[in-house]
């Protein structure tokens, strides 16, 4: 199987779960980073074409802060992780106590560019360490790269490397909430894990589903 769209659901329901534990070891490490009590889910996992993908973040021409990392090891591919700016600039203050940060200023302010890449790494690491626990896959993700920018710039170039593997990705939405009364922390996150050729079936075969049922 080769295509995404081809996917099942219960394909689905197994990354589903996997998200959920990958997300719940990202609230733990969040929730010490931010000296709060951070909740994360995974409300859905769905499969996008591509040319679908930048409405699941607003459109074409929403502004995104955008965390974009390689997966090397058994199974490589790519692996996007966007959030409206707002959203972003409003966990990044919390983060390092700046109230004034704008992640849209140019240059890009440094220190809020390393906070947002230590939450990337955060959240890609717990996921791919969920979904490496699952398959017994050696699954690494590479130095995150961050950037500010409307959806389809951002998107473009990895879809175009990618074009080979297919016209789908795998979107995995995140939802990331802080437990208090004032609920300062609320940001709604999607990753868009895109596997290189062959991968996705290796993943599956691992997880003990059989991509042709």
């Amino acid at each position: 199987m080769k295509d995404l769209s081809e996917i099942k659901s219960q394909h689905l329901d197994i990354l589903k779960e996997v998200g959920n534990i990958g997300a719940g070891n990202a609230a733990t490490a969040l929730s010490q980073m931010l000296h709060k009590v951070i909740d994360m889910k995974v409300p859905a996992v769905k499969v996008v074409p591509f040319t679908e993908i930048s409405d699941a973040v607003g459109g074409e021409e929403a502004v995104v802060a955008a965390v974009f990392l390689r997966i090397e090891g058994e199974a490589p591919g790519n692996m996007f992780f966007m959030l409206p700016v707002n959203e972003a600039n409003d966990l990044i203050r919390q983060l390092i106590g700046d109230p004034s940060l704008h992640l849209q200023q140019e240059p890009i302010d440094e220190m809020g560019a390393s906070a947002l890449c230590e939450v990337g790494n955060i959240l890609a690491g717990s996921y791919l360490s969920s979904l490496s626990d699952f398959t017994k896959l050696n699954l690494q993700p590479t130095p995150p790269a961050v950037a500010v920018d409307m959806t389809m710039a951002l998107l473009s170039a990895g879809l175009v490397e990618l074009s080979e593997a297919g016209d789908y990705a795998i979107v995995i939405d995140t939802e990331i909430n802080e437990k208090d009364q004032d609920n300062t922390i609320q940001s709604k996150g999607h990753f868009f894990l895109l596997p290189d050729p062959d991968s996705l079936e290796k993943i599956f075969r691992s997880l003990g589903v059989n991509m042709d049922e």
